[in-house]
C-alpha cells in the first residue's frame, strides 16, 4: 500500500475475468522463506510454464501468470490452483530470480499443468450431467425459470439486463448458469436458448472459444440439475 501510494503503478492486483487473455496459478503454503526448499512437483509447475512469477505476499507461495484459458473440469487440487476468471491475485512484484520479467503465451503448458496435476485427481469426482434427462420444451422451459424461486434474476438476464453485473461477461457466464441447471447441463441447449435471448450480440456469436469457454464453466460450476 505504501508503495502504491508514492510510485506511479496501475493497482495493488488483478483481477482475472472471462473476456481478459491471462490466467493465475496459485500455489500455496509450499516454501518456507528460510530454508527455500520446495517439492519436486512444485518446479515441474514454474518450469513447465516459465511465465513471470513471484512470491505470494505470505511469502510461502507463488503466483504465476500466463497468457492463456484453463480447461474445464477443476480449478483445484491441493495447494494448487488453476483460474481465468473470478478470482482476484494481490501482484507483490517480488519476481523469483530467473523466471521471464514478463507474461507470456503458455496456453498449451497451462493445459498440460491441468491435465496432471488437476483433471487427473477430479477425474472420478465431478458428476457427469445427463443431458437427456430434460425434455421439457424450450418455451415451457424458460416460463418454469421465470417462475422458480429466482425467476427475476433470470428474467433480467433472458432480456438482456446486465444492470447487476460489473461486466456482459459476467452476466453471460450467469444466464449460463441458470441454462445449465434447466437444461440438464446439455451444452447444445444451452447454446440454443442462449441465442434467444437478449443477452446475444457479436462476441457470442462470433467467438466460439469464448462461447464454449462460457457454456462449459458454467456446467462445471452447475451442482445439480433440474429433474423433469
Amino acid at each position: 500500500m505504501d508503495y502504491y501510494h508514492h510510485e506511479e503503478v496501475d493497482g495493488l492486483g488483478y483481477v482475472f475475468t472471462a473476456d481478459g487473455p491471462y490466467a493465475g496459478v496459485d500455489i500455496d503454503d509450499v516454501r518456507d522463506p528460510e530454508t527455500e526448499l520446495v517439492e519436486e512437483w512444485v518446479l515441474d509447475v514454474m518450469l513447465t510454464l516459465h511465465s513471470y512469477t513471484e512470491y505470494s505476499p505470505s511469502g510461502c507461495g507463488y503466483h504465476i501468470l500466463v497468457e492463456g484459458i484453463v480447461p474445464p473440469d477443476g480449478n483445484r487440487s491441493g495447494q494448487l490452483e488453476l483460474y481465468d476468471h473470478g478470482r482476484y491475485f494481490t501482484v507483490t512484484g517480488d519476481r523469483v530470480p530467473g523466471s521471464p520479467e514478463t507474461i507470456q503465451d503458455r496456453d498449451h503448458a497451462l493445459t498440460k499443468v491441468h491435465t496432471e496435476y488437476i483433471a487427473a485427481e477430479t477425474a472420478d469426482t465431478t458428476p457427469a450431467p445427463d443431458p437427456s434427462t430434460v425434455t421439457v420444451p424450450d418455451d415451457d422451459l424458460i416460463e418454469k425459470a421465470m417462475n422458480a424461486a429466482n425467476g427475476d434474476k433470470f428474467r433480467a438476464l433472458w432480456i438482456g439486463d446486465t444492470s447487476g453485473y460489473r461486466s456482459h461477461s459476467e452476466a453471460d457466464l450467469a444466464l449460463c448458469n441458470y441454462l445449465a441447471f434447466w437444461t440438464g447441463g446439455n451444452p447444445d441447449r444451452i447454446e440454443d436458448l442462449f441465442n434467444q435471448s437478449g443477452l446475444v450480440r457479436d462476441k457470442w456469436r462470433d467467438r466460439e472459444d469464448y462461447r464454449d469457454r462460457t457454456i462449459q464453466t458454467a456446467i462445471q460450476d452447475c451442482s445439480s440439475y433440474y429433474d423433469a
